[in-house]
């Protein structure tokens, strides 16, 4: 019953939200008043905000009351094979930083070969926005071992390796939840969702694998384009 309550609360704040009769930095109604509206129960009414600003709406400040977020401009991304995530952002002018957290040898289904495993997040303007995991072909890139720690693009390594021209297989996508890793990495609440991406990035020219791609966008940052 209480998640019922809870769910009246944030419905009424969200069409507030959708008809535009609070408006982005605008201060939303107490947990009174709202509580005296409903009929419910003060906490009842909290545990609803506090849902609110799990998901992105809302804005608590200390001593002043809760407000509605400004509205970001989502990151607009065309889902493609050719081009690398990096050559996307900075020819849409994004200030993207990558750090590489994990890497090493790994075993994948996927692969009949050995593989290396390179876990980078993804920055835009100092705010993660994504996770990154590229399972590379250790047969057909020998200094990977050497070389993985560093790689903030692979399309750059790939190129670097003599590759010019890249597709990608059949694609897959799907929606999850952060787990509480991802959580701390992409600094997002549980109830962000995230947009999970597999493919495998082959060479045009040969049409040999490179690399099998798992990414982990923000599904609260991106916008997604698709082709036709």
């Amino acid at each position: 019953m209480q998640a019922k309550d809870e769910s009246i609360v944030i419905d009424e704040v969200l069409k507030m939200i959708k008809e535009k009769r609070i408006k982005p930095g605008e201060k939303l109604p107490s947990e009174n008043k709202l509580a005296d509206v409903f009929k419910l129960p003060r906490m009842t009414v909290r545990n609803a905000f506090q849902h609110l600003e799990n998901r992105g709406y809302v804005l608590a400040v200390k001593g002043k009351g809760r407000f509605l977020k400004e509205e970001a401009m989502p990151i607009q991304l065309h889902l493609s094979g050719s081009e690398s995530f990096t050559d996307k952002m900075i020819a849409a002018g994004y200030r993207l930083r990558t750090e590489v957290y994990e890497y090493g040898e790994v075993l994948n289904e996927r692969f009949s070969v050995p593989v290396y495993n390179i876990s980078r997040l993804r920055f835009i303007d100092d705010e993660p926005i994504a996770i990154h995991q590229s399972f590379v072909n250790m047969e057909m890139f020998p200094m990977i071992k050497g070389d993985g720690p560093t790689l903030s693009s692979m399309f750059a390594y790939y190129r670097s390796c003599g590759y010019s021209q890249f597709t990608s297989g059949k694609s897959f996508l799907s929606i999850q939840f952060p787990s509480a890793d991802e959580q701390s990495r992409l600094a997002c609440a549980s109830v962000v969702p995230l947009i999970k991406l597999e493919s495998n990035t082959m060479d045009k020219e040969s049409r040999s694998v490179l690399e099998y791609t798992q990414i982990l966008y923000r599904g609260d940052k991106f916008k997604y384009e698709l082709d036709q």
